[in-house]
């Protein structure tokens, strides 16, 4: 799916749920919020990076897992809190490595009783390791930064309390020799409380 695509389907998700907003909310809880939560989840990760000269081998891929929290200050507004591991890509005859936390306005439209859309958009902090052979026009070393991180997902309530939770988010990391995009695909489990 291409960069402008998802960027409209996150933008669409997050606008859907602001326009339900309008409607009549229930009476929030304790603190005014509307409900906490916390996850885990487990998937794949891609690098979105070069690999040298052709005589390396690029293996671009991973696991991805992150931790999570968050809470809704509106039936369909909310803040998530995570931090990420998102696995390493071989290149340059070593591995470039990546993990950092997230903040993110999340945005839900319900479908169903049990079956929710998601968007969210917010800011990663990442913390990076670049190892392998030097020389071959890319700098090694370690990188940290903010960037623009987005995505979009579905969950699914099969509890009142427990829900499953498929996501696919994208991150713009710093590496030491130039910023570049890290995606994920992740399921998992989500309590609420």
């Amino acid at each position: 799916m291409p960069f402008t695509s998802r960027l409209l389907l996150c933008a669409a998700v997050l606008t859907g749920a602001a326009a339900s907003c309008l409607a009549q909310a229930p009476a929030p809880r304790a603190m005014g919020l509307y409900g906490g939560y916390v996850g885990l989840g487990a998937g794949a990760s891609k690098y979105d990076l070069r690999s040298g000269p052709g005589s390396f081998a690029l293996d671009d891929s991973d696991t991805a897992i992150k931790l999570y929290t968050g809470a809704y200050f509106h039936p369909n507004l909310g803040l998530e809190l995570g931090y990420l591991d998102l696995g390493k890509a071989r290149r340059l005859g070593g591995s470039t490595s990546a993990r950092g936390l997230n903040f993110s306005l999340v945005g839900r439209l319900p479908v169903t009783t049990q079956l929710d859309l998601l968007g969210k958009v917010g800011t990663f902090y990442d913390r990076t390791n670049t190892q392998g052979v030097g020389g071959y026009g890319m700098q090694l070393g370690k990188a940290s930064g903010f960037g623009l991180s987005y995505g979009a997902g579905l969950r699914w309530a099969f509890t009142p309390q427990w829900a499953a939770v498929l996501e696919w988010d994208r991150h713009r990391l710093h590496f030491a020799d130039r910023m570049a995009d890290v995606d994920t695909t992740t399921l998992g489990l989500q309590f609420s409380y």
